[in-house]
């Protein structure tokens, strides 16, 4: 029998038994959708984390107090340092003589209400204070307006840079033109927009949209608080210096910070992928669990499968008969039934990938995630649904093909 002929016949005995094919599809459908939806999430989260490190480029590294580093194990549990303070982060960056560009900044609240004239956001815009060189190396451009300077980030002027979805709330479509240089009150304080950011997006609860940036010094004198740390930031020109610089800056901050030679660090040093690498870790394990629970699903639909085509096997066992009689050989009894559980399998996998693409493409939306086409796990799924079917079908197959014709014949 031919292929076509073989799928014909299997599509014919599913109509036959619908309710009954519908279920075992169903079931099949679930374990595939649990399968491609999960990992299809994954992938979209991968990439737009990959897509926001990317920006600030792979010559990037930060200095963060010993405990608040990216590193394996508990943070928790892990011993802190002493707080970068701003004195420190200071003289590293006018001490560190590299050719990079080193930053210091640090978030005032990420509860800020911003206010112009009669409009007011909602308590959830991020107040940051910045120096000359953090939109550079944190990977931030302008759209319209120019950067802090020197200066003003040193003396503290009242002056600030604003994201879009600020100038959204804040300014109506007859404004729009009239931004730049505008007066807003951030928490009350007024300051003078110099600059607007280009849109940035979101990755998971942060928006790069949803932030003012002041200089750093007034940030320090209207944000005051004893336990602040400090952000260093630096961004080396060549990707291949990035370890040098880390080398060298790892030296000068602990001279910095008055260690002894027998003294450890207190401080940590941090890549911009670290944290792309370690959640691609993390995701593993969730990968391997997502692919367990299929699998297990996965073998419940096969089990019912099995059982189905056996059902199948004997209700046919008559018309098993007459094909044998009629020349069918025990190959083309056994193909055909093989066809039939790898038809069912395969149309609950189509299901399956459908719900699963839909729902992986759902959790990007709902965590502003990159909705990436999963063409490695649509291939998984079918894969997988083809092995099930002929896992399932081998058995009942092998059944009917044993079948004796003239007992079939006799079969009531």
């Amino acid at each position: 029998m031919q292929l076509m002929e073989n799928i014909r016949l299997a599509l014919r005995a599913i109509r036959s038994n619908l309710l009954r094919a519908i279920l075992t599809l169903v079931i099949i459908a679930f374990g595939i959708m649990a399968l491609v939806g999960i990992l299809t999430a994954i992938d979209g989260i991968n990439s737009s984390l990959s897509s926001s490190l990317a920006s600030m480029g792979a010559n990037t590294f930060n200095i963060v107090r010993k405990g608040e580093g990216i590193g394996g194990g508990d943070r928790r549990r892990r011993k802190k340092g002493p707080h970068i303070t701003y004195d420190h982060a200071i003289e590293l960056k006018e001490r560190f003589d590299f050719p990079a560009q080193i930053s210091v900044s640090e978030m005032g609240t990420s509860l800020g209400t911003i206010k112009y004239k009669s409009e007011k956001t909602n308590p959830n815009v991020t107040i940051y204070g910045i120096d000359e060189n953090y939109l550079d190396v944190a990977g931030y451009e302008l759209s319209e307006g120019r950067n802090i300077t020197y200066t003003e980030a040193m003396n503290g002027r009242r002056v600030a840079i604003i994201g879009q979805d600020v100038v959204k709330k804040l300014y109506q479509d007859a404004e729009r033109d009239n931004v730049m240089n505008s007066d807003i009150l951030a928490n009350g304080i007024k300051y003078k927009v110099i600059g607007i950011l280009a849109e940035k997006g979101s990755s998971g609860s942060f928006s790069g949209d949803r932030m003012v940036m002041i200089p750093l010094q007034n940030l320090k004198q209207t944000f005051s608080n004893p336990n602040s740390s400090y952000n260093v930031s630096v961004g080396v020109k060549n990707t291949l210096d990035i370890d040098v610089a880390i080398d060298e800056a790892t030296g000068i901050f602990r001279n910095v910070r008055g260690l002894k030679v027998s003294e450890p660090n207190d401080f940590e040093m941090t890549k911009s992928d670290g944290l792309f690498s370690l959640f691609q870790e993390n995701t593993a394990a969730i990968r391997g669990a997502t692919i367990f629970i299929g699998i297990i699903t996965l073998l419940g639909a096969a089990i019912g499968l099995m059982n189905i085509m056996l059902v199948s096997v004997t209700e046919r066992t008559r018309e098993i008969g007459i094909t044998k009689a009629l020349g069918a050989t025990r190959r083309n009894i056994m193909v055909q039934f093989l066809t039939e559980a790898i038809v069912i399998c395969q149309l609950g996998g189509l299901l399956g990938i459908v719900l699963g693409v839909a729902a992986g493409f759902g959790v990007t939306i709902l965590t502003d995630g990159a909705f990436v086409i999963p063409w490695a796990w649509i291939f998984l799924g079918v894969t997988v649904c083809f092995i099930v079917g002929l896992v399932s079908g081998l058995y009942p197959a092998l059944k009917a093909a044993r079948l004796d014709p003239i007992e079939a014949l006799r079969y009531e």
